[in-house]
């Protein structure tokens, strides 16, 4: 499902990623653990093509994205990968189901069809009575369930996670953790989850760790 091949990244002189390869099974769960400034996120970034590596290749779902060009993969990444950061980044102005429609519109699809597959996906999350709430009367952990039916809306292969229980507390954190499983479970989605949380971390098919630019196996 996504493989990367001797990924490198510098910022100046400052090497981030000293040469990652990776292999990752389709609805499998992987997390990445790591001190801070280890290249997690850095990482994360480029799996999520919103970075581009110094060298290296990528590879997610059977494509080849090394070359493409910005507007390809935005496409790519609109239709093939979704997002949940720790920031949930709900738009405040819209509601739970506005927000969760949006990277459908922006993908081009019917609005019927988009309104309908967020429903289903806030209902899903147990949100279907919060439907027309805007982020501020929402509570931590319902922004969060709603950012991550956002990441699901056009029925990604790949979900990429950035301390997506960071910014909650810890009994919702646990709630949150299970989601990805029971999500997991129903979509068979795959799931990279970047987390200082033990506890999330060691629930993972498989739990690596980062240090210096480099991965631990």
């Amino acid at each position: 499902m996504i493989k990367t091949h001797d990924i490198r990244k510098s910022y100046g002189t400052l090497q981030v990623l000293k040469g990652i390869d990776l292999e990752i099974a389709k609805g499998e769960i992987v997390s990445i653990v790591g001190a801070s400034g280890a290249g997690k996120t850095t990482l994360l970034h480029i799996m999520g093509t919103l970075d581009r590596p110094d060298t290296g290749g990528l590879e997610i779902n059977g494509m080849q994205l090394h070359g493409l060009s910005d507007k390809q993969l935005s496409a790519f990444r609109n239709q093939n990968i979704g997002f949940v950061f720790q920031f949930h980044h709900l738009l405040p102005e819209f509601t739970a189901l506005e927000n969760v429609c949006i990277p459908g519109f922006i993908g081009r699809r019917s609005v019927a069809e988009v309104q309908g597959n967020a429903r289903e996906l806030l209902d899903l999350l147990g949100l279907s009575d919060r439907l027309e709430h805007k982020p501020g009367e929402l509570s931590g952990g319902e922004q969060q369930r709603v950012a991550v039916a956002r990441s699901l809306i056009n029925n990604p292969a790949v979900v990429l996670a950035d301390e997506p229980s960071g910014n909650l507390d810890s009994e919702t954190s646990k709630d949150l953790h299970r989601l990805f499983f029971d999500l997991r479970k129903q979509l068979n989605q795959t799931f990279v989850i970047v987390t200082h949380n033990n506890e999330l971390a060691n629930m993972a098919d498989r739990k690596l760790s980062m240090k210096d630019g480099l991965l631990d196996f």
